[in-house]
C-alpha cells in the first residue's frame, strides 16, 4: 500500500470511482470537484476537500487530475491558484485524463520547472472497470518515476503498462479509445442488419463473440445496445473529442486517414440528432431510425459489471522483439 498523501482533481464518472478505490485501500486522499455533491460523497467516505487546486497540491506528495478536455485540464494547472502553484520539489503530479500528447508534454514541463515529477497515466476499460481497480492503465514517464507510483497505480488498475517518456501514454490512449468508436460504429451497422434480415439478436451476439468479429466493444457495449439502456456513462461529445485528438495526432505526423474522418461525421451527426450529451452506443439509433427498427435482446443487463476479482496490479512487460 502506498504512503503517498494524495489529491485528486477530477469527480467525474471515472474520476470519482477511482478516488473511491484509494479511498477503500486506505490512503489519505484530498479532493476537489466543481460539483460540490461529487466532493460531500467523498467527504462522507474519509477524504478531504481543497477549496482550490493550489491548496490541494500543497498538502499532498501526489496530484492526480482526471478531467474531460485538455482545456480544463490546463485552466486546473495554470490559473492563478491551480496546481502549479502549489507544487514544490519532491511532488508527483499524474494525468489521467485522455488529452493531447503535446500538451501533456508542454504541462509536464511546467511542472518540471517547479521541481516536481510529471506522468501521463490515462486509464482505459470503462467506468465499471474503475469501479473494481481492474482498469488498465498507461503510464509515460522516466522509469524512475514509474517506480515510484507503481504501488498507487496498482490500487487503482490491474494492467499497467509503462510506455516510455510523457506523452506516450496519451497517444497510446487515443489510439485505442479510436479503435472503439470504430467497432462501435461497425457493430451499429452489423446489428442493424442483423435485425432487419430477422435474425435472432441474442444468437447474433453470441456468433460475433465466439467468432473472429470479436472484440471488448463487442463484449461490453453490445450488451447495454441489446438491453436498451445504451448506459456506458459515455457520451457522443466525448467521441467526437476523443476521435478528434486522434485525428490532430495523425495530423501531426502527416499520416493520411480514410476511416477516422467518415467515423467522426457519423458521430457528429448524431450528436446534431440527439444531442451532444446522448449516450454514445446510441449512435445506433441513427440506423434504426432510418430503417424503423428497434435493435434489442433479451436478458442482457442495462449497465455493465465488472466480475473480475480484484487483485493487486502488476506490470505488463511488451514481448520482447525478434531479431
Amino acid at each position: 500500500m502506498s504512503d503517498l498523501r494524495i489529491g485528486f482533481i477530477g469527480l467525474g464518472n471515472v474520476g470519482g470511482q477511482l478516488a473511491g478505490n484509494l479511498l477503500r485501500h486506505g490512503i489519505e486522499l484530498t479532493v476537489r470537484d466543481l460539483d460540490p455533491q461529487r466532493v460531500a460523497s467523498l467527504v462522507e467516505r474519509g477524504a478531504r476537500a481543497a477549496s482550490s487546486p493550489r491548496e490541494l497540491a500543497a498538502g499532498v506528495d501526489l496530484v492526480i487530475t482526471c478531467l474531460p478536455s485538455p482545456a480544463v485540464s490546463a485552466q486546473v494547472m495554470e490559473q492563478p491558484d491551480g496546481v502549479l502553484a502549489g507544487l514544490a520539489p519532491g511532488k508527483i503530479w499524474l494525468e489521467m485524463s485522455t488529452t493531447d500528447h503535446a500538451e501533456a508534454q508542454r504541462l509536464a514541463a511546467r511542472v518540471e520547472e517547479r521541481g516536481a515529477t510529471a506522468m501521463d497515466c490515462p486509464v482505459s476499460g470503462g467506468c465499471h472497470r474503475a469501479a473494481t481497480g481492474n482498469i488498465s492503465i498507461f503510464a509515460g514517464g522516466s522509469r524512475a518515476a514509474f517506480e515510484r507510483v507503481l504501488p498507487v497505480l496498482s490500487i487503482l488498475g490491474r494492467r499497467i503498462l509503462h510506455t516510455g517518456p510523457v506523452g506516450s501514454a496519451s497517444m497510446l490512449k487515443v489510439l485505442t479509445n479510436y479503435l472503439c468508436t470504430v467497432h462501435l460504429a461497425a457493430l451499429a451497422e452489423a446489428f442493424t442488419v442483423a435485425k432487419v434480415a430477422g435474425l435472432d439478436m441474442n444468437t447474433t451476439y453470441e456468433a460475433i463473440r465466439i467468432s473472429s468479429g470479436n472484440s471488448f466493444v463487442h463484449e461490453t457495449e453490445s450488451q447495454v445496445i441489446l438491453n436498451g439502456s445504451r448506459d456506458i456513462n459515455f457520451t457522443m461529445d466525448l467521441v467526437i473529442k476523443d476521435v478528434g485528438l486522434f485525428e490532430a495526432l495523425a495530423k501531426d505526423f502527416e499520416v493520411p486517414l480514410e476511416l477516422s474522418p467518415l467515423v467522426l461525421g457519423i458521430f457528429r451527426d448524431g450528436a446534431r440528432r440527439y444531442g451532444e450529451r446522448e449516450l454514445s452506443p446510441n449512435i445506433i439509433r441513427r440506423l434504426e431510425d432510418a430503417c424503423g427498427v428497434r435493435v434489442l435482446g433479451e436478458g442482457f443487463p442495462a449497465q455493465m459489471v465488472d466480475d473480475e476479482p480484484k487483485i493487486p496490479g502488476y506490470e505488463v512487460v511488451p514481448r520482447p522483439h525478434s531479431l
